[in-house]
C-alpha cells in the first residue's frame, strides 16, 4: 500500500470513529443535526411526558402559557417548554402533529428564549375555532400575529427559526404545503439563547401533543429563498 493510500485510509478511520462516537453519545444522529429529546431541559415541566420511539408526547397543564402584559394585563411564563442552548449560526426546527388541537388557545411549536423579558413563541394555535399560524414576539410586552390555516389540520407541521443580522425569520410548512414565511422579528441577541418545542393549553385539560422532530439546520441564505426540506 502506498503512503498516500495509507493516509486516506487513516483519515477515513478517524472520520468514522468520530461519527460513531457522536452517535453513541446520543446528542445527534450521524450525518444530520436531529436532537434527541434527552438533549433538552424543561424550562417548565408539563403535566406528563412520554417518549414513544422517536416521538415525544406531551400533555401541558391547563391554565399555563407564555404572555406579557399587552391587552390582557396578565403575565405568564409557565408554559411547558423543552429547551437547549442555541447557537444562532444554525437554524432550529420543531415538528409536531396537528391532530389533537380542538379548543381555544390549544397551541404548540417552537420557543426562542433569551430570558423572561425577551422571547418568541411560534407555531399553531387554535383561535376562532380553526388552526392559525401564530407568532408571539416579546420584548417586555408581547404582540401577536395570526394567519388561518384550516387546510393544515391533520398534518405534520414544521416550524423553523433562522437568525439573519439582527432579526429572526420564522417559517412554517407541512408535507403538503411549502415553506411559508410567517414573521420577521427583531432578535439581536448574539449569545445566551435557548430554543426548543413548547406547548400550552390555557383553557382546558386533556391536550396531548405529539412532537416528531427537533433539529438544527443550516441558516437561511436569503429571506426570499426557501430553505431545503430536510
Amino acid at each position: 500500500m502506498f503512503a498516500g493510500e495509507q493516509g486516506i485510509l487513516k483519515a477515513n478511520e478517524n472520520w468514522y470513529s468520530k461519527a460513531l462516537s457522536t452517535f453513541q453519545r446520543g446528542d445527534f444522529e450521524v450525518n444530520n443535526n436531529i436532537l434527541n429529546w434527552e438533549k433538552g431541559k424543561w424550562l417548565n415541566p408539563p403535566l406528563s411526558v412520554k417518549q414513544e420511539g422517536s416521538r415525544l408526547k406531551v400533555v401541558p397543564e391547563k391554565g399555563k402559557d407564555f404572555w406579557k402584559k399587552t391587552l390582557y394585563g396578565f403575565e405568564f411564563e409557565d408554559g411547558a417548554a423543552l429547551l437547549t442552548d442555541w447557537q444562532t449560526d444554525k437554524a432550529v426546527e420543531v415538528s409536531f402533529l396537528l391532530t389533537t388541537f380542538t379548543e381555544l388557545y390549544d397551541q404548540a411549536g417552537i420557543l426562542l428564549y433569551h430570558g423572561p423579558e425577551q422571547w418568541i413563541k411560534a407555531g399553531i394555535e387554535i383561535n376562532d375555532g380553526i388552526p392559525q399560524l401564530s407568532a408571539v414576539v416579546t420584548d417586555g410586552y408581547s404582540d401577536w400575529s395570526l394567519t388561518a390555516v384550516p387546510e393544515w389540520n391533520g398534518e405534520e407541521v414544521t416550524i423553523r427559526a433562522s437568525v439573519m443580522k439582527d432579526a429572526v425569520i420564522i417559517r412554517a410548512r407541512t408535507e403538503q404545503h411549502a415553506w411559508r414565511t410567517i414573521r420577521v422579528a427583531r432578535f439581536p441577541y448574539l449569545s445566551g439563547n435557548q430554543a426548543g418545542p413548547f406547548t400550552c393549553s390555557p383553557t382546558r385539560d386533556g391536550l396531548e401533543v405529539t412532537f416528531t422532530r427537533w433539529a438544527f439546520a443550516e441558516q437561511d441564505r436569503d429571506l426570499h429563498t426557501d430553505p431545503p426540506v430536510e
